[in-house]
């Protein structure tokens, strides 16, 4: 499974043909065939693998490798969680993972079931120049059953999905089982890392594992990816939840423990223009601290129920996308009537309201668009619109 110098001239040269009608025109040509996918694969994940495709000669096994791979960003965020120098990686799939920790000097080891993809691991592994990596074709729960070696950190990023394609969510329902095979997992390692998905409930991880266990919720400034959570076996301090917000502009990381956020009392005020209206990321969102939020950072919130804060001055570091509001409004027969003629294209956002965004803009007869945020929410037990614009 090699990229040799002509079917690399021939990818860049059809880099953004339509890749439809390659493949009507090379039908039956495997090796084209093959060049078609690596087109297909490096549009899919663009977007994700930035600096991995920077390198020419990465190759992609199949289509699922690149919608289902980790990001290069997250990927860096992994390795930072790795402590020691031993790493065993026990669900390689495209080892954009095992890469990047193999980057910081960690001697890694992948397991991965598919040959496919094992061929593909030694081969990007070379032409990336990574040489303190090594990937084993087996299967991760029998091996780690079986293996004599012990590793400073087991990384683990089990499938989350079912039979015919069917999303689950419990840890115990994933591939490899984490919770089954926790006993063996704890007698070969220091430290252990799983992701796991965002729709998982954060205590459900916790109680799955039965440890104390620090949660690291990743997301963009706009989508939750992911929930991490890192195990320290001879470690007995107070666990942690971590909000982590990434993206090549972006990197927030709130963190608190769940007794900090029991014991913060957070403030309440109305907003005023010329305030500074701040939506917390949604990782932020998915972490629950939004008590601590508002003390910590001295950010009033609009309700008990509504997670939305303000503040007179900006605060750079809070968890969340910061707008200046320039104008606000009672949710009334008389500001439904009157509020397209002002703001006919507005972007919608909603917080503890009575009505869906769709909803929204269909009563008040706007459009969505431009730079101005409409936020509807509830404030001190009154529905109110307040417009804001992009602060920097």
């Amino acid at each position: 499974m090699k990229l040799d110098s002509e079917t690399l001239s021939w990818i860049d040269l059809n880099a953004k043909a339509d890749a439809s009608a390659l493949r009507l025109k090379y039908a039956g040509d495997s090796l084209k065939s093959f060049a078609i996918l690596q087109i297909e694969c490096r549009r899919k994940a663009a977007s994700k693998l930035k600096e991995t495709l920077t390198c020419k000669e990465f190759l992609f096994p199949n289509s699922l490798s690149a919608e289902q791979c980790t990001s290069d960003i997250l990927a860096e965020f992994h390795a930072s969680l790795v402590k020691g120098n031993s790493v065993l990686d026990m669900t390689a799939g495209l080892c954009i993972d095992a890469f990047h920790i193999a980057r910081k000097g960690c001697d890694v080891i992948a397991i991965e079931r598919y040959e496919s993809l094992v061929a593909a691991a030694i081969q990007n592994a070379s032409v990336l120049g990574i040489d303190n990596f090594e990937v084993i074709n087996a299967d991760s729960e029998e091996w780690i059953k079986t293996t004599p070696l012990t590793f400073d950190t087991i990384f683990i990023d089990p499938a989350r999905r079912g039979e015919g394609g069917k999303r689950i969510f419990a840890l115990s329902e994933c591939a490899p089982d984490v919770v089954q095979l926790l006993p063996f997992i704890r007698s070969k390692c220091k430290r252990l890392i799983v992701k796991a998905s965002p729709m998982l409930d954060i205590s459900s991880i916790v109680n799955s594992l039965g440890i104390n266990t620090n949660a690291y919720i990743t997301g963009s400034p706009t989508e939750c990816k992911e929930v991490v959570a890192v195990i320290d076996f001879d470690n007995s301090q107070s666990a942690s939840i971590s909000a982590v917000t990434l993206s090549d502009s972006v990197k927030n990381i709130f963190t608190f423990t769940h007794q900090e956020e029991v014991d913060s009392i957070p403030i309440y005020s109305e907003p005023v223009i010329g305030m500074f209206l701040y939506e917390p990321y949604p990782a932020a969102m998915k972490s629950g601290g939004f008590s601590i939020m508002s003390s910590r950072f001295g950010a009033s919130k609009l309700d008990s129920n509504t997670h939305l804060y303000i503040s007179d001055k900006i605060i750079p570091e809070f968890p969340g996308e910061r707008f200046e509001i320039i104008d606000i409004l009672p949710f009334s027969k008389q500001v439904i009537k009157s509020f397209s003629k002002e703001y006919p294209v507005i972007n919608v956002s909603v917080r503890n309201f009575t009505m869906k965004p769709a909803e929204l803009v269909k009563k008040l007869k706007i459009k969505e668009g431009g730079e101005k945020r409409l936020s509807a929410s509830k404030v001190t037990g009154n529905l109110k619109l307040s417009v804001a614009c992009p602060a920097y």
